[in-house]
């Protein structure tokens, strides 16, 4: 009998503790910073049509991104501006399978 009381008052304890305890959190959501990548290389290639270009980042390899009206530029002249063999860093987001430039700017690196 002593047992059963002692489980009783353990089960008790737990079930008033628990209450007292906030509800389990969501599932954590990446947050915007987490989302975003810095691509820094030469660009392979432009397609002016379809306003995407290819970079060649040395740590990711060749990524295809995208351009759209929102993208800001620094140090370079906008979208005609990025030129094939043009040294660049690209802030760049995942949007429906797309990497799709934030910022373009002219990169710091000395090689060519």
């Amino acid at each position: 009998m002593k047992i059963r009381s002692t489980l009783s008052i353990l089960a008790l304890a737990a079930a008033a503790g628990g209450a007292s305890l906030p509800a389990a959190a969501p599932a954590a959501v990446p947050s915007k910073a987490a989302a975003v990548t810095e691509f820094d290389g030469k660009i392979v290639s432009v397609n002016r049509d379809a306003r995407r270009f290819r970079i060649r980042d040395l740590e990711r390899g060749t990524v295809r991104i995208q351009v759209t009206r929102n993208t800001r530029y620094e140090r370079v002249a906008g979208f005609r501006g990025v030129k094939k063999g043009a040294v660049l860093e690209v802030t760049a987001r995942r949007s429906n399978g797309r990497w799709v430039a934030i910022e373009v700017e002219r990169s710091g690196r000395d090689d060519d």
